[in-house]
Protein backbone atom coordinates (compact mmCIF):
# COMPACT_ATOMS: atom_id res chain seq x y z
CA UNK A 1 0.00 0.00 0.00
CA UNK A 2 1.57 3.53 -0.65
CA UNK A 3 2.10 5.88 1.82
CA UNK A 4 2.81 8.97 -0.05
CA UNK A 5 0.47 10.81 -3.07
CA UNK A 6 2.42 11.74 -5.99
CA UNK A 7 2.40 15.61 -5.34
CA UNK A 8 4.42 14.88 -2.23
CA UNK A 9 7.57 13.25 -4.13
CA UNK A 10 9.72 15.97 -4.56
CA UNK A 11 13.01 17.18 -3.77
CA UNK A 12 16.14 14.89 -3.29
CA UNK A 13 15.74 11.73 -4.33
CA UNK A 14 19.26 9.67 -4.42
CA UNK A 15 18.77 6.99 -7.61
CA UNK A 16 20.05 4.35 -5.24
CA UNK A 17 22.63 1.36 -5.90
CA UNK A 18 22.16 -1.98 -5.95
CA UNK A 19 24.08 -3.42 -2.95
CA UNK A 20 26.05 -7.00 -4.79
CA UNK A 21 28.52 -8.77 -2.76
CA UNK A 22 32.06 -10.43 -4.40
CA UNK A 23 29.95 -12.95 -5.61
CA UNK A 24 27.69 -10.13 -7.57
CA UNK A 25 24.75 -11.38 -5.32
CA UNK A 26 22.36 -9.07 -3.62
CA UNK A 27 23.76 -8.05 -0.14
CA UNK A 28 20.81 -7.73 2.15
CA UNK A 29 22.60 -6.38 5.42
CA UNK A 30 24.99 -3.78 3.50
CA UNK A 31 21.66 -2.74 1.63
CA UNK A 32 19.76 -2.09 5.05
CA UNK A 33 22.94 -0.14 6.12
CA UNK A 34 23.24 1.64 2.82
CA UNK A 35 19.49 3.20 2.99
CA UNK A 36 19.57 3.60 6.65
CA UNK A 37 22.57 6.06 5.75
CA UNK A 38 20.36 7.80 2.87
CA UNK A 39 17.79 8.57 5.10
CA UNK A 40 19.67 9.71 8.28
CA UNK A 41 21.42 12.37 5.54
CA UNK A 42 17.75 14.03 5.10
CA UNK A 43 16.84 12.71 1.04
CA UNK A 44 12.82 13.35 0.21
CA UNK A 45 13.03 10.00 -1.62
CA UNK A 46 14.49 6.85 -3.29
CA UNK A 47 14.40 5.62 -7.39
CA UNK A 48 15.00 1.97 -7.10
CA UNK A 49 16.05 -0.60 -9.82
CA UNK A 50 17.30 2.07 -12.55
CA UNK A 51 20.38 2.64 -14.34
CA UNK A 52 22.08 3.33 -11.51
CA UNK A 53 20.83 0.65 -9.68
CA UNK A 54 21.87 -1.58 -12.35
CA UNK A 55 18.71 -3.36 -12.86
CA UNK A 56 19.10 -4.50 -16.68
CA UNK A 57 22.39 -6.52 -15.57
CA UNK A 58 19.81 -8.42 -12.74
CA UNK A 59 16.59 -10.92 -13.20
CA UNK A 60 13.25 -9.91 -12.73
CA UNK A 61 13.27 -11.73 -9.20
CA UNK A 62 16.98 -10.12 -7.97
CA UNK A 63 14.82 -6.84 -8.65
CA UNK A 64 11.76 -7.82 -7.27
CA UNK A 65 13.90 -9.19 -4.25
CA UNK A 66 15.91 -5.37 -3.79
CA UNK A 67 12.68 -3.72 -4.33
CA UNK A 68 11.21 -5.81 -1.11
CA UNK A 69 14.51 -5.37 1.53
CA UNK A 70 14.04 -1.59 0.57
CA UNK A 71 10.55 -0.63 0.95
CA UNK A 72 10.91 -3.26 4.24
CA UNK A 73 13.70 -0.56 5.32
CA UNK A 74 12.60 2.42 5.01
CA UNK A 75 9.07 1.24 6.51
CA UNK A 76 7.14 4.34 5.05
CA UNK A 77 9.51 7.29 5.73
CA UNK A 78 10.37 8.57 2.63
CA UNK A 79 8.70 7.73 -0.71
CA UNK A 80 9.71 5.00 -3.01
CA UNK A 81 10.07 5.19 -6.89
CA UNK A 82 10.43 1.56 -8.44
CA UNK A 83 12.08 1.59 -12.25
CA UNK A 84 9.71 -1.57 -13.74
CA UNK A 85 11.03 -0.95 -17.27
CA UNK A 86 12.31 -3.38 -19.59
CA UNK A 87 12.52 -4.37 -23.26
CA UNK A 88 9.19 -6.30 -22.78
CA UNK A 89 6.11 -4.91 -21.56
CA UNK A 90 4.62 -8.11 -20.14
CA UNK A 91 8.00 -8.22 -17.52
CA UNK A 92 7.33 -4.37 -16.47
CA UNK A 93 3.94 -4.71 -16.18
CA UNK A 94 4.97 -7.99 -13.89
CA UNK A 95 7.59 -6.03 -11.79
CA UNK A 96 4.68 -2.95 -11.69
CA UNK A 97 2.57 -5.15 -10.02
CA UNK A 98 5.19 -6.28 -7.84
CA UNK A 99 6.40 -2.70 -6.96
CA UNK A 100 1.99 -1.12 -6.08
CA UNK A 101 1.93 -4.86 -4.15
CA UNK A 102 4.99 -4.76 -2.58
CA UNK A 103 4.16 -0.75 -0.71
CA UNK A 104 5.70 1.48 -3.77
CA UNK A 105 4.19 4.72 -4.22
CA UNK A 106 5.14 5.01 -7.79
CA UNK A 107 6.78 3.50 -10.66
CA UNK A 108 9.09 4.34 -13.28
CA UNK A 109 10.20 3.36 -16.63
CA UNK A 110 12.23 4.16 -19.94
CA UNK A 111 10.71 3.87 -22.82
CA UNK A 112 11.02 0.29 -25.00
CA UNK A 113 14.75 0.25 -26.51
CA UNK A 114 16.77 -1.65 -28.84
CA UNK A 115 14.87 -2.10 -31.76
CA UNK A 116 14.27 1.62 -32.34
CA UNK A 117 10.59 1.63 -31.29
CA UNK A 118 8.19 3.83 -33.15
CA UNK A 119 5.53 6.55 -31.19
CA UNK A 120 2.79 4.29 -31.82
CA UNK A 121 5.08 1.11 -29.91
CA UNK A 122 6.08 3.34 -26.99
CA UNK A 123 2.89 4.99 -26.21
CA UNK A 124 1.18 1.36 -25.85
CA UNK A 125 3.63 0.42 -23.73
CA UNK A 126 3.30 3.30 -20.83
CA UNK A 127 -0.53 2.80 -21.54
CA UNK A 128 -0.28 -0.74 -20.98
CA UNK A 129 1.80 -0.31 -17.78
CA UNK A 130 -0.01 2.70 -16.80
CA UNK A 131 -2.99 0.74 -16.87
CA UNK A 132 -1.98 -2.00 -14.92
CA UNK A 133 -1.65 -0.92 -11.23
CA UNK A 134 -3.24 2.10 -9.49
CA UNK A 135 0.11 3.97 -8.28
CA UNK A 136 1.14 6.95 -10.94
CA UNK A 137 3.78 6.00 -13.48
CA UNK A 138 7.08 8.84 -13.61
CA UNK A 139 8.36 8.25 -17.42
CA UNK A 140 11.99 7.88 -17.84
CA UNK A 141 13.66 10.34 -20.54
CA UNK A 142 17.46 9.67 -20.80
CA UNK A 143 19.63 9.19 -24.08
CA UNK A 144 20.93 5.66 -23.12
CA UNK A 145 17.13 4.41 -24.30
CA UNK A 146 16.19 6.85 -26.60
CA UNK A 147 14.91 10.55 -25.66
CA UNK A 148 11.45 11.25 -25.92
CA UNK A 149 10.35 14.54 -28.39
CA UNK A 150 8.14 17.08 -26.82
CA UNK A 151 5.15 16.05 -28.69
CA UNK A 152 5.31 12.38 -27.62
CA UNK A 153 5.83 13.05 -24.05
CA UNK A 154 2.64 15.17 -24.46
CA UNK A 155 0.44 12.45 -25.71
CA UNK A 156 1.58 10.25 -23.00
CA UNK A 157 1.50 12.19 -20.36
CA UNK A 158 -2.89 12.42 -20.94
CA UNK A 159 -2.83 9.09 -19.82
CA UNK A 160 -4.35 8.42 -17.04
CA UNK A 161 -2.17 7.89 -14.03
CA UNK A 162 1.32 8.90 -16.18
CA UNK A 163 2.02 11.58 -13.58
CA UNK A 164 5.60 13.38 -14.30
CA UNK A 165 8.98 12.52 -16.07
CA UNK A 166 12.11 11.82 -14.75
CA UNK A 167 14.11 14.24 -17.20
CA UNK A 168 17.82 13.11 -17.47
CA UNK A 169 19.17 15.37 -20.43
CA UNK A 170 21.05 18.88 -20.78
CA UNK A 171 18.47 20.13 -23.05
CA UNK A 172 16.88 22.40 -19.68
CA UNK A 173 14.56 24.51 -21.58
CA UNK A 174 12.66 21.75 -22.34
CA UNK A 175 11.94 21.30 -18.46
CA UNK A 176 10.38 24.71 -18.36
CA UNK A 177 8.76 23.65 -21.95
CA UNK A 178 6.82 20.79 -20.58
CA UNK A 179 5.66 22.30 -17.50
CA UNK A 180 3.81 25.18 -19.95
CA UNK A 181 2.56 22.81 -22.38
CA UNK A 182 1.47 19.72 -20.06
CA UNK A 183 0.77 21.59 -16.62
CA UNK A 184 2.14 22.49 -13.42
CA UNK A 185 0.84 19.54 -11.64
CA UNK A 186 2.94 17.53 -13.90
CA UNK A 187 6.00 16.30 -12.04
CA UNK A 188 9.48 17.13 -13.43
CA UNK A 189 12.27 15.46 -11.81
CA UNK A 190 15.94 16.57 -13.45
CA UNK A 191 17.90 13.65 -13.63
CA UNK A 192 21.33 15.62 -14.97
CA UNK A 193 23.62 15.74 -11.65
CA UNK A 194 26.21 18.07 -13.44
CA UNK A 195 23.07 20.43 -13.76
CA UNK A 196 20.86 20.01 -10.68
CA UNK A 197 20.81 23.70 -9.92
CA UNK A 198 19.77 24.59 -13.89
CA UNK A 199 16.98 21.86 -13.70
CA UNK A 200 15.44 23.24 -10.61
CA UNK A 201 16.07 26.92 -12.08
CA UNK A 202 14.01 25.71 -15.02
CA UNK A 203 11.00 24.67 -12.97
CA UNK A 204 11.67 20.59 -11.72
CA UNK A 205 10.38 19.61 -8.80
CA UNK A 206 13.32 17.73 -7.52
CA UNK A 207 16.47 15.95 -8.98
CA UNK A 208 16.84 12.11 -9.09
CA UNK A 209 20.83 10.98 -9.49
CA UNK A 210 23.32 8.68 -9.36
CA UNK A 211 25.78 11.05 -7.69
CA UNK A 212 23.25 12.29 -4.60
CA UNK A 213 24.15 9.07 -3.29
CA UNK A 214 28.02 9.73 -2.63
CA UNK A 215 27.21 13.15 -1.68
CA UNK A 216 23.64 14.00 -0.74
CA UNK A 217 24.45 17.38 1.53
CA UNK A 218 25.49 19.21 -1.47
CA UNK A 219 22.27 18.67 -3.38
CA UNK A 220 20.45 19.33 -0.50
CA UNK A 221 22.03 22.88 0.07
CA UNK A 222 21.80 23.28 -4.22
CA UNK A 223 17.99 22.39 -3.68
CA UNK A 224 17.51 25.04 -1.02
CA UNK A 225 19.71 27.67 -2.20
CA UNK A 226 17.37 27.50 -5.23
CA UNK A 227 14.25 27.66 -2.84
CA UNK A 228 15.89 30.57 -0.85
CA UNK A 229 16.73 32.41 -4.18
CA UNK A 230 20.24 32.33 -3.09
CA UNK A 231 21.98 31.40 -6.28
CA UNK A 232 25.41 32.13 -5.21
CA UNK A 233 24.98 29.00 -3.33
CA UNK A 234 23.78 27.11 -6.16
CA UNK A 235 26.27 27.80 -8.12
CA UNK A 236 29.14 27.64 -5.54
CA UNK A 237 27.95 24.06 -4.75
CA UNK A 238 27.03 23.03 -8.24
CA UNK A 239 30.79 23.98 -9.70
CA UNK A 240 31.73 21.65 -6.69
CA UNK A 241 29.68 18.97 -8.29
CA UNK A 242 30.87 19.20 -11.69
CA UNK A 243 34.11 19.15 -10.63
CA UNK A 244 33.30 15.58 -8.27
CA UNK A 245 31.78 14.07 -10.93
CA UNK A 246 33.91 15.01 -13.66
CA UNK A 247 37.15 13.37 -12.36
CA UNK A 248 34.73 10.44 -11.50
CA UNK A 249 33.84 9.99 -15.10
CA UNK A 250 37.35 8.58 -15.50
CA UNK A 251 36.69 5.49 -14.11
CA UNK A 252 33.31 3.17 -13.88
CA UNK A 253 31.71 5.73 -11.84
CA UNK A 254 29.09 3.57 -10.16
CA UNK A 255 32.01 1.48 -8.83
CA UNK A 256 33.80 5.28 -7.78
CA UNK A 257 30.45 5.58 -5.85
CA UNK A 258 30.95 2.73 -3.81
CA UNK A 259 34.58 3.30 -2.94
CA UNK A 260 33.04 7.26 -1.12
CA UNK A 261 30.25 5.46 0.56
CA UNK A 262 32.97 2.77 1.32
CA UNK A 263 35.59 5.44 2.61
CA UNK A 264 32.81 6.76 5.09
CA UNK A 265 32.00 3.70 6.29
CA UNK A 266 29.43 2.59 4.35
CA UNK A 267 29.40 -0.85 2.75
CA UNK A 268 28.44 -0.12 -0.59
CA UNK A 269 29.86 -3.75 -2.13
CA UNK A 270 30.35 -4.19 -5.60
CA UNK A 271 29.28 -3.60 -8.84
CA UNK A 272 28.13 -6.03 -11.67
CA UNK A 273 30.56 -7.48 -14.75
CA UNK A 274 30.91 -5.98 -16.94
CA UNK A 275 31.42 -2.66 -14.60
CA UNK A 276 34.73 -3.21 -13.05
CA UNK A 277 34.98 -3.16 -8.95
CA UNK A 278 39.04 -1.86 -8.43
CA UNK A 279 41.32 -3.34 -6.50
CA UNK A 280 43.43 -1.96 -3.53
CA UNK A 281 45.74 -0.35 -5.94
CA UNK A 282 43.39 1.36 -8.03
CA UNK A 283 41.46 2.66 -4.83
CA UNK A 284 44.65 4.36 -3.95
CA UNK A 285 45.04 6.25 -7.13
CA UNK A 286 41.37 7.06 -7.43
CA UNK A 287 41.48 8.29 -3.88
CA UNK A 288 44.90 10.39 -4.47
CA UNK A 289 43.25 11.96 -7.32
CA UNK A 290 39.93 13.12 -5.10
CA UNK A 291 42.98 14.69 -2.69
CA UNK A 292 44.31 16.70 -5.00
CA UNK A 293 40.77 17.66 -6.50
CA UNK A 294 40.07 18.83 -2.85
CA UNK A 295 43.10 20.98 -2.54
CA UNK A 296 43.38 22.38 -6.35
CA UNK A 297 39.59 23.63 -5.97
CA UNK A 298 39.50 24.27 -2.34
CA UNK A 299 35.98 21.60 -1.99
CA UNK A 300 35.13 22.08 1.58
CA UNK A 301 31.81 20.15 3.54
CA UNK A 302 31.75 17.49 1.05
CA UNK A 303 31.72 14.53 3.58
CA UNK A 304 33.69 11.76 1.43
CA UNK A 305 36.53 13.96 1.08
CA UNK A 306 36.65 15.56 4.35
CA UNK A 307 37.08 11.89 5.25
CA UNK A 308 40.05 11.27 3.27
Amino acid sequence: MANFKVDEIKGIIPAALTIFGKDEEIDEKGTRLYIDYLLKQGVDGLYLTGSTGEAFLMDLDERKKYVEIVVDEVGGRVPIIVHIGDIGTKKSIELAKHAYNTGADAISSVPPFYWQFGEENIFNYYFDIASSVPIPLIVYNIALAGILRLNIIKKISKIENVKGIKYTATTHDQISTIKDQVGQSFLVYSGCDEMAASGLINGADGIIGSFLSLMPELFIDIYNAIQNNDLATAKAKQKDVIRIIEYSLHYDYFSVIRLGLKWMGIPAGYSRRPFKSYNDEEEKIIKRGFLDLKERYHIQDVKFLDLL
